[in-house]
């Protein structure tokens, strides 16, 4: 007889006010940088004292690789994603698993507002003491989407799969930094046409 698996431990209280405590910084360094962020702006939103913030996370920059960190974990697994639903239709349909792949991306960035926000502080010259960040995190991720698209389009060389997705990185950042919710639809309807003219496929050349 198999024993009943035992519940999962409520987190503690030092969890919960880690939690809040990464909650409140990420905002803050999405909406005002790093640089225009301070320890004691991020402890009053979290609603907790310097001191105590300092015990749990340690410094600002402790606190904003943690953030970055998060930030990449969740675009990581998101990418992943949407490159296996891109692998198993761009056999068929190259140009609807381009634009399928696109479309889950802005998703993503509409549903996590704060990732996009963060990488473009940094592209605004935030956090020039973390200058290793895009080659840690962005590069690797831009990388495997490029190589994806050149192994299923022959027609597009790496170098016009890199410009492809730079162009869909830039316009999806810098749409949902705009939080113009209702144009949506028809920014889908535009990245469609542009993710399409850049890699020069389904008519898009």
């Amino acid at each position: 007889m198999t024993e009943a698996p035992l519940p999962d431990a409520p987190p503690s209280q030092a969890d919960l006010s880690r939690e809040r405590i990464v909650a409140a910084a990420t905002a803050l360094f999405a909406e005002h940088g790093y640089d225009g962020t301070t320890t004691r702006t991020i402890a009053a939103a979290a609603g907790l004292n310097v001191a105590t913030v300092a015990y749990h996370v340690g410094g600002k920059a402790d606190l904003y690789a943690e953030v970055m960190r998060r930030a990449h974990e969740a675009e990581r697994a998101a990418v992943a994603r949407a490159l296996e639903a891109f692998a198993a239709l761009a056999g068929t349909d190259p140009a609807g698993a381009a634009v399928a792949f696109a479309d889950r991306y802005l998703d993503f960035c509409l549903e996590q507002p704060h990732v996009p926000a963060l990488w473009m502080r940094r592209w605004l010259a935030d956090a020039a003491e973390f200058a290793g960040l895009e080659e840690q995190y962005a590069r690797p991720l831009l990388e495997s989407v490029r190589d994806a698209l050149a192994r299923a389009l022959p027609g597009v060389p790496p170098e016009r799969a890199e410009l492809a997705v730079w162009t869909v990185l830039w316009t999806v950042h810098g749409f949902c930094r705009s939080m113009i919710r209702a144009q949506v639809p028809r920014f889908r309807a535009h990245l469609h046409g542009l993710v399409l003219r850049e890699l020069g496929i389904g008519g898009g050349r």
